[in-house]
């Protein structure tokens, strides 16, 4: 099979998955499943640069359904010491994220801006949720590992999907994507923990909380540890752990409480990240490419408005994040759109 038609059969395949499990129960209580799509883009923040677009397809099923007997096993081994109180879920994902250097117009090598480079992969997650007691407060404890597999380049069809999506909105064409990233398979291994406070501040009637995080991802995609935290200022904050991101951004889980009809809240959030790789700058591990010369120290600042009603959830985002190379003009920004269904 060439591998053009096997990045399109992996990708169709991922997408079948929510569909080829069985029927949601009739019970609106019972559901068995969170589908999100997430999309993220810099015109959103009237930007055209760098980081330049990303979209991810995401279902992360309801607690203790679907899960398989290795990754109960596996789960199991790793959280045994807290019996029957985790909470274990798990999730995939189809996504493709695109980078593009600030002048898009020019056909030629740009040797000191970022690289153009597609990353089109699937994901496999799992999800553990428990109690912890740290001093006098107890916190809800989320647990997230995954991995992405996917391939950079050509095959990754970022320069198809940036030159029709151009072309629809009426703005300038991509000419430089000659220039991209060679075709490599790619593979990323991520672990995060989140502390979500089980009793928020109360400020009259609203809640205010802290979730802070920590973790590291491990791959030839990229490489690095990352902390920080968001603080939350609305109504019915356990309804999760932060809206979603596409990462390396700071991400909450794809999945919501449905349990309160309505819930709200504002956010903010900053993380910290030092980076060992980030293909996206080093380019290719196994053949000579266009790179430039990283910022071991990044930083993502965002802030948004998330909404949940029912069986929904929305979330927009304004993202800021410094400068990701040696000699970048200015630091960059995105926006982010998520919307969340459980059925």
């Amino acid at each position: 099979m060439k591998p053009d038609c096997l990045c399109r059969t992996v990708a169709i395949a991922l997408l079948a998955l929510p569909l080829s499990a069985p029927a949601a129960p009739a019970a609106e209580h019972d559901p068995w499943g969170t589908l999100t799509l997430q999309l993220e883009n810099d015109r959103l923040a009237r930007t055209d640069r760098h980081y330049t677009h990303g979209t991810r397809l995401t279902w992360v099923s309801e607690t203790g359904k679907f899960i398989p007997g290795w990754a109960d096993t596996f789960l199991n081994a790793l959280y045994g010491f807290v019996g029957d109180g985790t909470k274990k879920q798990i999730g995939f994902a189809l996504g493709q994220n695109i980078y593009t250097p600030e002048d898009i117009s020019r056909a030629a090598l740009i040797p000191d801006d970022r690289p153009y480079a597609g990353w089109l992969y699937v994901g496999l997650s799992l999800h553990a949720t428990n109690t912890e007691t740290i001093g006098a407060h107890e916190f809800d404890v989320l647990d997230t590992m995954e991995v992405d597999v996917g391939i950079v380049g050509p095959q990754s069809f970022a320069e198809d999907v940036q030159s029709v999506v151009h072309e629809v909105i009426g703005v300038g064409r991509p000419n430089g994507w000659d220039n991209q990233l060679r075709n490599e398979p790619g593979v990323v291994l991520l672990f995060e923990r989140k502390w979500r406070p089980r009793s928020p501040f109360m400020l009259g009637v609203l809640e205010v909380d802290a979730i802070p995080h920590a973790g590291a991802s491990l791959g030839n995609i990229w490489t690095g540890v990352n902390v920080g935290g968001t603080v939350r200022l609305g109504q019915g904050l356990s309804v999760d752990f932060g809206p979603p991101h596409i990462r390396p951004n700071l991400s909450g889980l794809a999945s919501f409480d449905s349990a309160q009809p309505f819930a709200w809240y504002l956010f903010a959030g900053a993380e910290g990240r030092w980076v060992a790789r980030n293909i996206f700058l080093d380019g290719n591990t196994f053949a000579d490419s266009h790179s430039v010369s990283k910022e071991r120290l990044v930083g993502d600042f965002p802030v948004g408005l998330a909404v949940v009603i029912d069986r929904v959830r929305i979330a927009f985002t304004h993202a800021f994040r410094t400068r990701e190379f040696k000699g970048q003009s200015r630091s960059d920004r995105f926006g982010a759109l998520s919307v969340s269904w459980k059925f």
